[in-house]
């Protein structure tokens, strides 16, 4: 429990999908803090003695909970609700899986994997991965939103203008986020917790983890916000920088066939220079590898780059 907190929203307090007509678990007032109870992506389907078996059997229904919805008084459209990440509490217990028809290679990678990880939730060292991998952490919440104004029970996959599956590795403690607010009260909801992820989420997942999530919910009136921003309290990869980087690129004038381009040949090489299988390799570049456009100007065609952190094998 945090001690410092005017409200707990627990766990048992979570939905799926976005609706502006569910009932809130909490009303607040503008500067509350809370403290939320956030389950894994597949809503604890998979667990530490989970196997690649429990993939097919994953329920799609309940994939991707959040906890909430929080009211927040006088929160009006227009408006920007301000939010200070304050702190995460990890469990322990994470998990990475290629699921079949999901991520950016899905068409290369049709068979599940899946990929069971055990951290120190205290220390946050890094993580193993196979005997000789070890992945810096840097705890974050990959879905954090308010309601939509449109009715009705809206998907939580896509990222929308009000947030929602953002999937941001630098939402991180410290960080302070601004969103939309299209519907009175905001109805704010947060969960899809992550002890790792680069930016691009390759593979569909990243260390999916449950914890818990110290937020701080503000106001900013008549904002007239288009999109969310936010502010980080600093560097956001130093987790990483330490050795440099491997980086492969993807050349050409589509910038989703360059990303896979990058990705593909960074695959390749993780798998020849560290004797990882494929998919394993695809599962490592997704929770730290991270994807940049290089150049976009250079008509007809754009650079896409793929970094890899050499701190995990170094």
């Amino acid at each position: 429990m945090c001690s410092n907190c005017d409200y707990t929203i627990h766990g048992r307090h979570h939905h799926f999908g976005w609706d502006n007509s569910f009932v809130p678990a909490q009303r607040v007032a503008p500067g509350s803090t809370i403290e939320f109870q956030c389950l894994d992506s597949s809503g604890g389907q998979l667990k530490s003695d989970s196997t690649v078996g429990d993939i097919a059997a994953l329920d799609f229904g309940q994939i991707n909970p959040v906890t909430g919805p929080i009211f927040v008084e006088g929160a009006e459209p227009g408006d920007a609700l301000k939010v200070t990440i304050e702190a995460f509490k990890p469990s322990g217990f994470g998990w990475t899986a290629n699921i079949p028809g999901f991520g950016l290679l899905a068409d290369d990678f049709k068979e599940p994997a899946l990929n069971i990880w055990k951290y120190d939730a205290t220390s946050l060292e890094p993580a193993l991965f196979g005997k000789n991998g070890r992945v810096p952490l840097k705890p974050f919440a990959g879905t954090i939103g308010n309601a939509p104004a449109e009715k009705g029970l809206h998907s939580v996959v896509p990222p929308r203008r009000v947030g929602g599956n953002l999937d941001i590795r630098d939402l991180a403690a410290g960080t302070t986020l601004y969103l939309p607010v299209e519907v009175a009260g905001a109805l704010f909801s947060v969960g899809d917790t992550h002890a790792a992820q680069g930016d691009g989420e390759v593979c569909g997942t990243a260390i999916e983890s449950p914890m818990d999530v110290v937020l701080k919910l503000d106001l900013v009136k008549d904002a007239r916000l288009k999109m969310p921003r936010f502010t980080t309290p600093g560097p956001v990869t130093r987790h990483l920088d330490a050795k440099g980087y491997e980086v492969t690129t993807g050349i050409g004038p589509d910038l989703m066939t360059g990303a896979r381009e990058a990705v593909a040949q960074m695959v390749d090489l993780l798998a020849a220079s560290h004797k990882l299988d494929p998919v394993e390799a695809y599962m490592l570049a997704s929770v730290c590898g991270d994807l940049r456009i290089s150049e976009i100007v250079d008509m007809p065609n754009w650079v896409v780059s793929f970094y890899f952190p050499r701190c995990v094998f170094e």
